[in-house]
């Protein structure tokens, strides 16, 4: 029976990355039935200047799994990020990105295999501010002050960093769970709890219950300026990662350069009952049309997400033949050669053709 799968094309670049990925699942011999459903800047010219139609969300809901391209945000002003109100209407509470070095990537790592689980609705992103010289900052700061607060905040903008007992309890066992069905061998809480107490104590705590109730992972915590510093120096002690969502998204970017950048680094987001996959990159709108970008962070989302669907050998083929066009080295965009300027540079679509012959070649 054909997989069912919600295919959001994106912005930009997204179309020419998502249309290179369908083509390169469809050559892995898994079927799919593929919902096209618009979002961004096509679903606002559609759908009444709305980025995010509720027809798209019923969509990834029936279906519970889809295949995104990268979406524009505008930078201050337009509309808010599509993917923030993906993750808030869907409730996708655990981000998952892989980070793995691949033999003939440059990057100043070796061997690297690691991954970060990011809880995604809580924390300073959970939106909750107070502008500088607002009515309600001054309110707030008035009752801090009633309570024995010493510094001078009546010219601050303030934000609010929510961690529950819920989020944190769901994020570890959802991570404990993954790393259990992906043959991980340790989780690692990550935390500032030394300096906050009552919401990264939280977490820490909470943390070490979940730990308790799964004693067959591994488990230790890092205090995140530290864990900044190990993965420096000995990335290959560590396993999977989790982390509260302003440490999440700073780490995530740490670790996708430690494999060579965003172009290699894939993503998930999960939510009780459905699935996104994506690339982690922006929409790169400046290269629209130029058969220019490189595909393999969404390819490896895409393996990501025939792994979700169970479809392992699939995954396991689509891996291997990703591997093999990057070791090879000839059939890669210009930002994975050892120039920019490489005039042996291929476009999208001939990435994806070059890996399409590697899994005819498997089959």
């Amino acid at each position: 029976m054909a997989h069912r799968v919600t295919l959001i094309y994106g912005d930009g670049t997204g179309p020419e990355l998502t249309e290179a990925t369908r083509r390169v699942l469809e050559a892995t011999g898994v079927a799919f039935e593929w919902d096209v459903q618009p979002a961004g800047e096509e679903a606002m010219q559609e759908h009444g200047g709305n980025p995010l139609p509720e027809q798209t969300l019923e969509s990834i809901r029936a279906n519970g799994v889809a295949l995104k391209g990268p979406i524009t945000t505008p930078v201050g002003g337009g509309f808010r990020s599509v993917n923030v109100g993906l993750r808030k209407a869907l409730d996708m509470y655990a981000q998952v990105r892989p980070c793995k070095t691949y033999r003939g990537v440059r990057t100043r790592f070796d061997d690297v295999d690691l991954v970060i689980i990011r809880e995604n609705t809580e924390d300073l992103y959970a939106g909750i501010e107070y502008e500088e010289g607002s009515a309600d900052a001054e309110e707030l700061i008035a009752w801090i002050e009633s309570k024995g607060g010493s510094l001078r905040w009546n010219d601050a903008g303030i934000s609010i960093k929510p961690i529950s007992v819920t989020g944190t309890r769901r994020i570890f066992e959802f991570a404990f769970d993954w790393a259990r069905r992906n043959g991980r061998r340790q989780i690692t809480a990550v935390h500032k709890a030394n300096i906050m107490k009552f919401s990264d104590g939280l977490w820490l705590r909470v943390a070490r219950e979940v730990a308790e109730e799964n004693p067959d992972i591994e488990f230790n915590d890092r205090i995140v300026d530290n864990m900044c510093m190990q993965l420096v120096q000995r990335p290959e002690e560590y396993d999977v990662l989790v982390l509260p969502n302003l440490y999440g998204d700073v780490l995530s970017d740490l670790c996708a350069g430690m494999i060579g950048g965003l172009g290699v680094a894939p993503g998930a987001n999960y939510g009780e009952s459905v699935a996104v996959f994506e690339p982690t990159h922006g929409s790169a709108p400046k290269y629209t049309g130029q058969n220019k970008v490189n595909p393999i962070a969404e390819l490896l989302s895409a393996m990501l997400m025939l792994r979700h669907l169970e479809e392992h050998d699939a995954a396991r083929r689509l891996e291997n033949a990703i591997a093999a066009v990057i070791a090879e080295g000839r059939d890669l965009t210009y930002d994975m050669k050892p120039t920019r300027d490489d005039p042996t540079a291929v476009g999208t679509s001939q990435v994806a053709d070059a890996i399409i012959e590697k899994l005819k070649g498997e089959s």
